[in-house]
């Protein structure tokens, strides 16, 4: 048999994955937030109404082609999805953790919080 994960190489595994994942998601906020501003600067403010996000802003397709197209809005919402992606993706590594220490219930319930989670970030569109 192969060599066994430890509890401390999976914690490791984990907190890099937090640290960068949550490096990377300020990175693109402030990348996207920077060329937003730089190119709408001196557009005027209209507080009257309220208008929400474009469609294409709330698609995680769309939020991603429009961050490849390097779309500043688009890049702005990448950052957040990405930030919402790094516990999730948490999850998914403590899944396989489990596994790897052979954990069985550990697993179901790890992977039934990893259902929900996904369940709920894609508006029950399962």
């Amino acid at each position: 048999m192969g060599k066994r994960v430890t509890d401390r190489q999976v914690e490791l595994l984990i907190s890099s994955l937090l640290r960068v994942g949550v490096i990377a998601a300020a990175a693109l906020g402030l990348v996207g937030g920077i060329a937003h501003l730089a190119l709408h600067a001196g557009d005027p403010a209209s507080y009257a109404a309220f208008h929400g996000e474009p469609t294409v802003l709330r698609d995680i397709g769309e939020v991603i082609a429009g961050a490849v197209a390097l779309r500043s809005r688009a890049i702005i919402q990448a950052g957040l999805l990405l930030l919402i992606a790094v516990p999730i993706l948490r999850v998914a590594v403590a899944i396989v953790a489990f596994a790897l220490e052979r954990d069985w219930l550990y697993v179901v319930v790890t992977a039934l919080v990893l259902g929900v989670l996904l369940f709920s970030l894609l508006g029950g569109r399962l």
